[in-house]
């Protein structure tokens, strides 16, 4: 028991001398980033939500700890790189769309108003007509918005 009490006694004071040897802006932020780390924990949900001012706050505090400071945190020093990747991945990235752009609700009227006036025209023909209006569309689509549309067209679709 008495060894144990000697033990605890030397590690107190080693942690007393290394703390006279820091700087007091070093203890001050050590202090902060505790105190953050406590209202994180403190919040009444099962399990405590980093959210995005969390995040920052944490971010800016940690790189001003010392190295060996670092480790001993609820935030190691690979969750920052993280929380800064995914940030990155959601805001700075382009959408990956695929396949064709969706046209436009006034081109869809224009393809049902020539089919309806001109009902002998095919889906080549409407498009004929609205390339020369100045908007290219394919056949394919013209196929596509008439069917979404419910309307058939008299003739064949290839003339």
């Amino acid at each position: 028991m008495s060894v144990r009490l000697l033990y605890l006694i030397f590690v107190r004071v080693c942690g007393w001398l290394v703390l006279l040897g820091r700087s007091s802006a070093a203890k001050d932020v050590e202090l902060l980033v505790l105190r953050h780390e406590v209202t994180v924990l403190r919040r009444t949900q099962p399990k405590p939500r980093w959210d995005w001012a969390d995040r920052a706050v944490l971010a800016a505090l940690i790189r001003l700890l010392p190295k060996t400071l670092r480790v001993h945190r609820l935030v190691t020093p690979g969750t920052v790189p993280r929380w800064h990747r995914r940030l990155i991945t959601r805001r700075w990235t382009h959408p990956h769309r695929t396949g064709r752009p969706p046209i436009s609700p006034e081109i869809a009227t224009l393809i049902k108003r020539l089919a309806t006036e001109n009902t002998m025209w095919g889906y080549q023909r409407i498009q004929g007509e609205i390339l020369t209006l100045g908007h290219k569309v394919s056949a394919s689509t013209i196929r596509r918005v008439l069917k979404t549309l419910r309307f058939g067209l008299g003739v064949d679709p290839a003339g």
